[in-house]
């Protein structure tokens, strides 16, 4: 599965009822951190097709990237990666710890 973007907090919502296990990258258009974090997303998830892998711009969707922080009690970072399993945030990574290593080790141990 390729990297997708998310448009809109209802679209969120649907893709955490419809996937068990996802990825969900928040980005910043105007960070070069987070640039090469989005890079090594896309290269995880190009090399991954089955694992569904998600993003959304900070800049565009400010009060989602916040009530994920809440909700999920993660503190907001951006770049930010993290793992949803079982409705849960079973491992996040932030800023230049977001490698399609780290992303791939995560997976993995899932």
């Amino acid at each position: 599965m390729a990297l997708t973007k998310i448009e809109e907090e209802q679209q969120f919502e649907e893709v955490l009822k419809e996937q068990e296990t996802l990825i969900l990258l928040k980005n910043s258009t105007t960070c070069p951190i987070s640039h090469e974090a989005f890079k090594e997303t896309e290269n995880f998830a190009g090399e991954n097709d089955s694992v569904p892998v998600y993003y959304l711009n900070v800049q565009e969707l400010r009060d989602l990237s916040n009530e994920v922080a809440e909700k999920y009690n993660v503190k907001h970072e951006s770049p930010q990666a993290l793992l949803f399993s079982d409705g849960k945030v079973s491992w996040h990574a932030s800023h230049w710890k977001v490698t399609k290593k780290e992303l791939a080790k995560a997976w993995e141990n899932k």
